[in-house]
């Protein structure tokens, strides 16, 4: 196969009157943004003029000379990897064809076109936002109320018209590689991975490579083992199209946490002159979802290799709303943050893309388990021909692309449209309830049966089941669970539910004073200023944060305290979840905890863990917590879950608390459970200790501890768990009242750093709660942060960023 890229500098028209040069793959904003020809959208209210642009049509166009080679073969195609997204494409002033689709490739066959010197390649993008405002005339298609009338209209990342957390910036442009291909005899069409598994005393692995091309041109198939000791040793080669081989030795694919990652490489060749090569990696592993009848209704845990997991991770939108600026280098960083958090799985959400191809081959790498939901979310379709067709075309090239990664765990139909065809939102009516049925759980599963056939499918996110059966039944399924947030109940409210898998619960804070400054002026710096409500796109959020808060912490006298006292209610919130469904995981009851949401698609107020920047905020350090392998956690009863407030009846003091150790690995854990009953001062009330022993797998409770004899505004409960090597692998502690409440003393927080082995260490003089280390001259990120202790001494390690003015607070500064 002969190829030649047609990346790198176009021309673009239809800015005014100029002609703007940029880069390709690029989009309108990313060539006027590197031409300094328009401000920073994210900046202040900027998105409001980069909207206005859309308004028009723009022309992409380039000269190149063709490839000798190209031009003397049989067949000679042009490709595009992605269109965005309405266009029609000419070369030497021929029509191609068109473009429609955003999450499609494109082939346009160019023989007797191309010419050897001189080609002249055009693009005509077409408004997307004139596009969908004059179909949404012709007829009415609902979706979510803070996206742009119309979205649904367009096969194109609903969240660029705007989202519950991102700018309205549907940018446009060719935003994949574009190639010219040439051969002569045959072209591989499809190579389909497929694996056989027999678990009987041992590993029998067996696997059927089928190769599909245009020809009859020999094959040759080989697999490399994973690499050992930096060496590559060939399994198998010369291997016959469509047969089954058994792999020697398999090394199976687990999970993060649960085992290596061991990937072996398939390499396909067809012998003739063009030689074209496919190499995929794989992972030798079985992976699906346990579903089975049980006294509390029926399991959805995800299983590997026959062994079911907690499910533990986050939900997973697009790193950018500039989709030029996606790379590697910072994809890396994000799943690199989710691997040292513990995670084993990521959900991707059905309102954005489907990632590159790095993303899953870091997933892959990093044991990562991906829920893939197709791009469809929050809103009603039209089911045409000319859609269909469309979206047929878009979920086989998917599957095809995606279905022999190791990571691949879940095909999931949609984002919450099964739930709000049930609830009548979004204009649902009787034809957009038939149109669910056929699209979600006719066409596509059927796309899938042939395509991957051994990838677990589910109608919806949330569903349990399809065809409408109470799609957020607490007993069966997945489920969305937004009552603490847009509900406003308190975070107590979680342990009312024993949730089979939870694929989205979330809670939202602020930035750091870092990422803030990037779109302010220090005028708009008061969470109700209008700028700091354009960076705050789920309307009246900020109040509602000040509602929790209320609830919680004292009034926040300054800004920047606000920021922090946000991100630990968020950090807080989800924690309470977290750990009381990881302390009901035995019997395979309460089996996933995935929140909304890991990352940020520019810089804003949001329910991330993760900000645009990827600073982290407390949710993250918190995560790496309340997802390790094995936890302590406290199932505590005081006066906020008895009373609920100060002016209830005043009634009997009751403070209880029950540790509790979760094990959510293959090794049996022993260890001791050590706690105390401390004042504020960290002089110890009570303490005891008891050696435990957690299975694999399995939560470890513990008897319940009565303190209601004390008093509850001057007390709170450390507990840790120590192995038995002496090892201190999880900690925690609880109060029993609002932190509010609680008599905190002044801990006088003092750091000292040793700058040659960029360490920390932390020197409290009283109890002090989510310590937060930071910077007033930039961000700095360290290898834990908001942590609790007692008086004493913390060292922790400086990763990212410089420590030379660092500076710490605690839950008692927020005052």
């Amino acid at each position: 196969m002969n190829i030649q890229s047609l990346n790198g500098t176009w021309q673009m028209k239809g800015y005014g009157s100029e002609v703007v040069t940029g880069q390709i793959p690029g989009s309108v904003y990313s060539f006027l943004l590197d031409q300094e020809l328009m401000e920073d959208p994210y900046y202040r209210d900027n998105e409001l003029e980069a909207l206005k642009l859309m308004d028009q049509d723009y022309g992409f166009c380039r000269t190149f000379n063709t490839d000798i080679r190209i031009l003397s073969c049989r067949n000679q195609v042009l490709r595009f990897d992605g269109i965005d997204t309405l266009a029609e494409i000419f070369l030497n002033g021929v029509k191609l064809g068109k473009a429609d689709n955003f999450h499609c490739w494109w082939e346009y066959d160019v023989k007797d076109i191309l010419k050897e010197k001189e080609n002249l390649l055009e693009v005509k993008i077409f408004s997307p936002t004139r596009y969908i405002a004059e179909k949404e005339k012709e007829y009415h298609l609902g979706g979510a109320k803070e996206a742009m009338a119309g979205f649904p209209h367009i096969r194109k990342p609903h969240c660029m018209f705007g989202w519950d957390w991102g700018p309205r910036l549907p940018d446009a442009g060719i935003w994949q590689d574009v190639k010219l291909l040439g051969w002569d005899h045959s072209r591989i069409t499809d190579v389909r991975i497929r694996q056989i598994h027999a678990f009987k005393g041992g590993n029998d692995v067996r696997i059927k490579v089928d190769v599909t091309q245009t020809g009859d041109s020999p094959v040759i198939i080989t697999l490399r083992e994973p690499q050992k000791n930096n060496r590559t040793e060939t399994v198998c080669r010369n291997l016959k199209n469509h047969e089954e081989f058994q792999v020697p030795d398999p090394q199976l694919w687990w999970p993060n946490g649960l085992g290596d990652q061991p990937l072996y490489t398939v390499t396909v060749t067809l012998q003739d002159t063009s030689e074209e090569t496919v190499i995929k990696r794989i992972g030798l592993r079985t992976l699906t979802m346990r579903l089975h009848d049980d006294e509390w209704g029926q399991t959805f845990a995800a299983e590997c290799n026959g062994q079911t997991f907690f499910t533990m991770g986050a939900d997973y939108i697009p790193e950018d709303n500039l989709w030029s600026r996606r790379s590697y280098e910072r994809t890396r960083k994000l799943l690199g943050i989710c691997r040292e958090s513990h995670f084993n799985a990521i959900r991707i959400w059905g309102g954005g893309y489907y990632p590159d191809d790095y993303f899953y081959d870091l997933c892959d790498e990093y044991g990562i388990v991906v829920w893939q939901d197709m791009m469809f979310a929050c809103a009603n379709y039209r089911l045409t021909e000319e859609f269909i067709e469309s979206i047929s075309w878009e979920v086989t090239q998917q599957a095809k692309r995606l279905r022999h990664h190791a990571s691949l765990g879940i095909w999931s139909g949609n984002n919450e449209m099964e739930m709000f065809e049930v609830l009548g939102n979004f204009d649902s009516d009787d034809q957009t309830r038939r149109d669910y049925l056929i699209q979600y759980e006719y066409i596509i599963p059927e796309i899938l049966r042939k395509e991957s056939p051994d990838t677990f499918y589910w109608p919806s996110s949330p569903s349990s089941g399809g065809a409408f059966v109470n799609p957020s039944d607490s007993n069966r399924g997945d489920v969305h669970y937004w009552d603490v947030w847009h509900g406003g109940v308190p975070f107590t409210e979680y342990r009312k539910f024993y949730f089979r898998y939870l694929s989205e619960f979330g809670f939202q804070s602020f930035p750091g004073m870092e990422t803030v400054k990037s779109f302010t002026l220090p005028e708009d710096r008061n969470i109700f200023s209008r700028i700091m409500e354009m960076h705050q796109r789920n309307t009246g959020a900020n109040g509602k944060i000040l509602q929790y808060l209320s609830q919680t912490y004292l009034y926040p006298t300054s800004f920047e305290t606000l920021l922090y006292a946000s991100q630990l209610l968020q950090a807080e919130a989800i924690c309470y979840g977290v750990e009381h469904f990881r302390r009901n995981r035995n019997d395979d009851r309460c089996m996933g905890a995935v929140y909304w949401q890991l990352n940020d698609i520019w810089p804003v107020a949001s329910w991330a863990s993760v900000d645009y920047y990827y600073r982290r905020k407390a949710l993250q350090y918190y995560a790496k917590r309340f997802f390790a392998p094995v936890m302590i956690s406290c199932e505590e009863v005081n006066e906020i879950t008895v009373r609920g407030s100060v002016t209830a009846q005043p009634s009997p003091n009751i403070s209880t608390a029950k540790l509790c150790v979760t094990n959510e690995t293959w090794d049996t854990v022993k260890g001791t459970v050590v706690w105390s009953l401390c004042d504020p001062f960290s002089n110890v009330i009570r303490e005891g200790s008891e050696e435990v022993t957690a299975a694999p797998f399995s939560s470890l409770w513990l008897e319940e501890m009565d303190f209601s004899d004390t008093e509850y505004l001057d007390n709170h409960l450390s507990y840790c768990f120590i192995t038995e090597d002496g090892e201190k692998i999880s900690e925690g502690s609880v109060l029993f009242t609002a932190p509010k409440h609680y008599h905190f003393k002044d801990p006088e927080l003092k750091i000292d750093m040793d700058p040659d082995k960029k360490t920390v260490t932390i020197t409290a003089g009283t109890y002090a709660k989510s310590v937060e280390l930071y910077s007033d001259e930039g961000y700095v990120e360290f290898t834990d942060n908001y942590f609790d202790m007692e008086a004493g001494t913390r060292t922790v390690q400086i990763i990212e960023g410089s420590g030379l003015t660092l500076k710490a607070r605690s839950v008692y500064d927020i005052r």
